[in-house]
């Protein structure tokens, strides 16, 4: 015999309600008052929603410092969800010291970690990962990101947002604009806001500052060129009180090879000059593939790819007596203390670059890693993926 939602016991109800997804949940309290109580069953709807979906990533509880409403929090945490991955600084002139190539966003104790992702000369194949941007929600349910500049914050500890040493960070906002696209700019506002609530006489001191800005305007407006003093004058306190110039990210989706797109993906490897490099490999929409160094892709200005080839089928062995004495007369570069090991080749492309003469060759290794080389040098580069562990990223310099 069938039983009808309403004679089931409420315990079981709000259990079932768990398992669906929150548009569900939402269009089953329009139906009856009784029932939109129900869904406003935070801890025993929301809470186990949040939990099942992010539960094994993050502590749910400690967000907000376990003040804020749990719908709330899954409409936070599946905004932040997009951050998780890989993200590219998007071209500009001239990029600070401090806005990274290439950042990595991760899972916090009770926020979003965005680290920067740098090559290092150790002659290892290690990356160094230093704290950039972390989010996070305060006890008022308000989002709240801060920049680290100089990376000081140990990512390896865990902490709460709320026990960073903010005076130390710089407030920022992070504007989603689309699900790859996000720019991060200062928030002057923030620590004056901070100021206001912790202020017993703010209300004297805001009144105190009409009046001084009425007689600053009225003097300007009644001096020649007061308008144009005053501009420069709010210009100037403008620029002295930025710490940080607005930057734009792009999400880099593809960062790992596949078996349609063995080459694509983020790589590191040394070059000529035995410095280890970060490469961003993509396949176009006619059959190309093109390579390019990641810390060219935050400039505005047009770089040369380190190479190109635009037909991405690879020739597959046995290869001509020529290409066998090719590749066989060439020197590996890979670190110094690293062993040389003697990878299988399983397909070969040729391939171009900007240099005189261009023409060079890519080596796919059974390994799923693959090496690349220039007719007018007798060298290989081997690549190593810049890959994830259990969501984390692998290869890192231990601080």
């Amino acid at each position: 015999m069938a039983l009808a939602l309403c004679d089931i016991p409420e315990d079981l109800q709000l259990r079932i309600l768990s398992f669906l997804s929150p548009t569900e949940i939402c269009s089953f309290a329009c139906t009856s008052k009784r029932f939109a109580s129900l869904c406003r069953e935070d801890r025993k709807i929301w809470h186990v929603v949040c939990d099942r979906r992010w539960g094994k990533k993050t502590q749910i509880q400690k967000w907000g410092n376990g003040r804020i409403a749990y719908k709330l929090l899954y409409r936070t945490l599946k905004r932040l969800e997009n951050l998780i991955g890989f993200w590219r600084l998007c071209g500009r002139a001239n990029p600070a010291d401090s806005s990274p190539p290439l950042v990595f966003f991760e899972w916090g104790s009770s926020f979003v970690l965005g680290s920067r992702v740098l090559a290092i000369n150790d002659d290892t194949y290690r990356v160094r990962k230093t704290p950039f941007l972390v989010l996070g929600i305060s006890p008022e349910g308000r989002t709240e990101s801060f920049l680290d500049l100089d990376g000081n914050h140990r990512s390896g500890v865990s902490v709460d947002l709320s026990d960073l040493e903010r005076s130390s960070l710089v407030p920022v906002d992070v504007n989603f604009m689309g699900n790859g696209h996000i720019m991060v700019e200062e928030n002057p506002c923030f620590f004056r806001e901070e100021q206001k609530k912790g202020s017993s006489s703010g209300d004297d001191d805001e009144s105190e500052d009409v009046v001084s800005e009425m007689y600053t305007q009225l003097a300007n407006r009644t001096s020649p060129g007061g308008e144009r003093r005053r501009k420069r004058k709010k210009e100037k306190e403008r620029q002295a009180r930025i710490k940080w110039e607005p930057e734009h990210f792009i999400k880099v989706s593809d960062f790992s090879p596949t078996l349609a797109k063995p080459l694509q993906g983020l790589w590191k490897g040394f070059c000529e000059g035995r410095n280890m490099e970060l490469y961003l490999v993509k396949y176009d929409e006619v059959g190309g593939v093109i390579c390019k160094k990641v810390e060219d892709l935050s400039l505005s200005r047009q770089t040369s790819p380190v190479f190109w080839t635009p037909n991405h089928a690879f020739i597959r062995s046995p290869f001509s007596v020529e290409e066998e004495m090719i590749l066989d007369s060439r020197i590996r570069i890979v670190p110094l203390h690293g062993e040389v090991h003697e990878q299988v080749i399983s397909g070969m492309l040729y391939m171009n670059s900007s240099y005189d003469p261009g023409e060079g060759r890519v080596w796919l290794y059974e390994n799923g890693t693959f090496g690349f080389g220039f007719l007018r040098d007798q060298f290989i580069t081997d690549l190593k993926r810049v890959a994830l562990e259990d969501g984390c990223l692998a290869d890192v310099l231990d601080a």
